[in-house]
């Protein structure tokens, strides 16, 4: 399976998700410096309800890109998140050689 078709899989599933009354938001990765460990393309749909399909890091940013996403859920506006970290503490977080992370998160209507 290509990326190409993973992202398919991802957008199929939240399409569903919505066709079955879900609240639903996309997170994308639009961008990425240094080590990282999903590619830019790489995406995750996240339900109010607390469903996940796909993934756009690991680590603890998993869970900040979910909390981003109920947010943007709840008011309607997507989101552009930041994450970088120096080497030093990158295991800590997540990331796990260092390198920095856009991630773009919109609420689907």
């Amino acid at each position: 399976m290509t990326q190409n078709d993973n992202a398919e899989d991802i957008l199929a599933i939240a399409a569903n998700w919505k066709a079955a009354g879900e609240d639903v938001a996309i997170a994308t990765v639009v961008e990425t410096w240094g080590s990282s460990p999903r590619p830019a393309g790489s995406r995750l749909a996240i339900t109010k309800s607390g469903k996940l399909a796909g993934s756009v890091s690991g680590g603890c940013i998993e869970g900040a890109v979910a909390d981003a996403a109920r947010q943007s859920m709840a008011s309607g506006a997507p989101q552009l998140l930041d994450f970088g970290i120096s080497d030093e503490r990158a295991w800590e977080v997540g990331l796990s050689c260092g390198g920095k992370v856009k991630v773009f998160v919109e609420p689907l209507s």
